[in-house]
């Protein structure tokens, strides 16, 4: 297998160029036994200035002791745009979901800390009615890993015969009570594509999400996250502390949401329902 040498940036990577370059490459490589040796790096990034407040904006979680658990999530994510629009990638952006985030927040950093990031791609499989790949991404602070995550996408085709699932496929139930109830922001997905660098329109027209199946425009998952998080009771969690979490289907602008929690000594799972639909958009599980 060919290894190239990971893309490298030295200031925040730029979703005009990787966005023009996902238009510009309409032919991809196409499935591969193996996954693409593609890998990208983004040093010295300082947490703070515009784009912490447009994150302590979007998701609520100014004052709560998670957010270094998911600011990195959004931050990080144009890197993960940097390779999945690479050429070299080998399906369309434009077909990609989100299935599942797998965060974990080795040890916390605060405002002004400097972050070095690197994504690659670890695992692919074929799955029932299409294909996954993982990123894996990470964050280092002066020299330490702080911070990691498995972001999931989903590609719907047909690839060859399914394999093994994931170990991380499996989503717990959710059996607790409505713990909060609210309207979604009926806005803002500009707001969070300058923060993650994804403009996918899916998330910002409601003609363009349409044609692709969807009732209207929906919100970023990273952000809903971060309101659910927002919601949650405070509580201790030692570190490292994960978040797990299974994006089941999407939560749109405007809509009606109940927050189901349930809490166990070690844990704290969640599920987002929306509209009254009985099955959860989101669900996720908490624990340290």
């Amino acid at each position: 297998m060919i290894v190239r040498e990971p893309l490298e940036f030295r200031r925040v990577p730029s979703a005009l160029v990787f966005m023009a370059r996902a238009i510009l490459t309409p032919r991809r490589p196409g499935w591969q036994a193996q996954p693409p040796p593609l890998a990208a790096r983004w040093r010295g990034h300082r947490v703070g200035g515009a784009q912490l407040d447009d994150f302590f904006g979007l998701t609520g979680l100014r004052g709560h002791a998670t957010w270094p658990l998911l600011y990195p999530h959004l931050v990080a994510f144009r890197l993960q745009m940097a390779v999945l629009t690479d050429p070299g990638f080998p399906l369309p952006i434009w077909t990609a979901l989100q299935v599942r985030n797998h965060v974990v927040l080795q040890r916390s950093f605060d405002r002004g800390a400097v972050l070095d990031f690197a994504t690659r791609i670890p695992a692919q499989r074929v799955v029932d009615k299409g294909a996954e790949i993982d990123l894996h991404t990470t964050a280092h602070a002066e020299g330490d890993l702080v911070w990691e995550s498995t972001n999931t996408f989903f590609y719907r085709g047909r690839f060859g015969a399914p394999g093994d699932a994931s170990p991380l496929a499996l989503a717990p139930r959710v059996e607790g009570a409505e713990q909060a109830r609210w309207t979604m922001p009926a806005g803002g997905g500009i707001r969070c594509g300058r923060l993650t660098g994804d403009y996918n329109g899916i998330h910002l027209s409601d003609w363009y999400a349409r044609r692709f199946g969807f009732r209207g425009a929906f919100q970023h998952p990273q952000r809903v996250i971060g309101e659910c998080l927002a919601r949650l009771p405070e509580r201790d969690h030692p570190e490292p502390l994960r978040l797990d979490t299974w994006l089941k289907g999407p939560v749109y602008y405007g809509a009606e949401v109940g927050l189901r929690v349930s809490e166990a000594s070690a844990a704290v799972t969640f599920a987002l329902h929306v509209d009254e639909d009985a099955r959860p958009a989101i669900v996720a599980r908490l624990y340290g």
